[in-house]
């Protein structure tokens, strides 16, 4: 059985559309004279559907509607109005309302508009989920990419040795490839900032171009035998005491 939050500012209607929709075998979760009320209840309830008044206080049904479609408050949302207004439905389209209604409300009518505009944002929610998640697939790859050359150019061994490495590790961790990947590249940002800081104190400190100050960095790490964000710290530390 769905859930229903209604608001409307005219008690009557708020009677009638509960006599209405409990008919129908709806749930009335709640009922509210003003758009703010009926985003504290879908706040509350979280129903199923929700029926606003385009007309109210505080807030009007609108504005109701649109913070109830970002928040993800209620699975869909109807727009009640006693005028037929080519402007209202354009602007209920953008802040996503899945139904509208003409006032009076004929009982005949209000099964199927709801009926219709559920399975609407249904239909919506799924196309959604599957847009996300092919984006989340696509920001997943780029990222092990970028792992994959920073591996292969850090190692110096070939991009299929470096994807090789990053898979073995992720099932000795048992995590994904994706998990090790994001690990990777921070370490690597981390470096880089050690070094750019380390830099930084050397072209201060000695007059260096940058350049130049990589170079030291380098040069004076392959002498130690360490790597060059070793001996990076080694500068700051010194620089700190």
């Amino acid at each position: 059985m769905k859930t229903v939050v209604l608001a409307d500012d005219e008690p009557i209607v708020r009677l009638d559309l509960t006599d209405m929709l409990s008919s129908l075998e709806y749930t009335v979760a709640g009922a509210a004279a003003d758009g703010f009320d009926a985003v504290e209840l879908c706040r509350r309830h979280n129903p199923d559907i929700v029926l606003l008044d385009v007309h109210m206080p505080v807030f009007d049904g609108l504005t109701a509607a649109q913070t109830i479609t970002e928040e993800n408050l209620a699975g869909c949302v109807l727009l009640l109005t006693a005028f037929s207004d080519r402007d209202i439905v354009e602007k209920a389209t953008e802040v996503g309302v899945s139904g509208y209604l003409l006032k009076p409300i004929e009982p005949g009518a209000l099964r199927p508009a709801i009926e219709v505009a559920w399975a609407q944002s249904q239909r919506l929610r799924l196309s959604t989920q599957a847009t996300r998640e092919a984006k989340e697939k696509s920001e997943e790859l780029q990222l092990i990419e970028r792992a994959r050359t920073y591996i292969a150019k850090k190692q110096n061994i070939s991009g299929e040795e470096a994807y090789a490495f990053l898979r073995s590790t992720a099932m000795d961790r048992r995590c994904s490839i994706a998990s090790i990947a994001k690990a990777l590249l921070a370490e690597r940002d981390s470096s880089t900032r050690t070094i750019n800081r380390a830099k930084a104190v050397l072209m201060e400190e000695r007059r260096l171009s940058e350049s130049a100050a990589y170079q030291y960095i380098c040069q004076q790490a392959e002498h130690l035998a360490i790597s060059p964000e070793s001996y990076a710290r080694s500068i700051l530390r010194k620089q700190n005491k």
